[in-house]
């Protein structure tokens, strides 16, 4: 799109590093969710408009079945110790959003799928990892730079869980949809561990009023 390197790079910082720090410590009426909105229909713009990305790393469900067993079992782990980690250092919060507003939390299980992952996964794996291929030389550097910028996109829950634990998630994501190409297979991998830490008693940690992401 002859972008410049330094372009390339002013444009990163403002959009992954600046805009999430001044997210934390600003208060935006609204919360997260509109914003992550907006930046979705300006990523889909993008991808209409460059011909040099295949669109079908969009969606891929084909790879989530060959790619299962590894999500599936390193999934069972993260539910292990998340589960046993909550029962030991926070017991009165375990499962409590199932247990005390099951509504809620229903509710969650339907729309965090559409409303947040897919929209997350858009910008920060997608978007981030093609636009940017110039600056990130290999895929570890490219990984490593989309889970930072995700962990600092969750720096306005307050909370350093917030921030750690999307940093390993993001590490995770980014690395799933370099080996897959398929964005589908990481949106359900991302549900699933987000559902985890609202299900078992770590979904205070992404809260942000009335809104939630993960």
């Amino acid at each position: 799109m002859g972008d410049t390197v330094p372009r390339m790079a002013a444009e990163f910082i403002l959009l992954f590093v600046a805009l999430p720090v001044t997210f934390a410590f600003v208060h935006v009426p609204g919360g997260p969710i509109p914003i992550l909105l907006v930046l979705t229909i300006g990523v889909v713009w993008y991808f209409r408009r460059v011909s040099d990305f295949d669109r079908r790393d969009l969606w891929r469900a084909s790879a989530l079945r060959p790619a299962w067993p590894r999500i599936l079992r390193l999934w069972a782990v993260a539910a292990v110790l998340a589960v046993a980690a909550v029962f030991l250092f926070d017991r009165a919060h375990l499962f409590d959003l199932p247990r005390h507003n099951p509504a809620l939390w229903a509710l969650i299980v339907v729309a965090y799928p559409v409303v947040s992952v897919y929209p997350q996964e858009l910008l920060f794996r997608a978007f981030l990892l093609h636009r940017y291929a110039p600056l990130l030389r290999n895929e570890k550097i490219a990984a490593g730079a989309s889970a930072v910028s995700f962990g600092l996109a969750h720096l306005l829950f307050g909370n350093p869980i917030a921030v750690i634990l999307t940093l390993l998630g993001g590490w995770l994501f980014a690395r799933r949809y370099q080996q897959t190409r398929s964005l589908f297979t990481v949106c359900v991998e991302h549900a699933a561990y987000g559902l985890l830490i609202f299900t078992v008693g770590l979904g205070r940690f992404f809260y942000h009023g009335t809104h939630f992401a993960s």
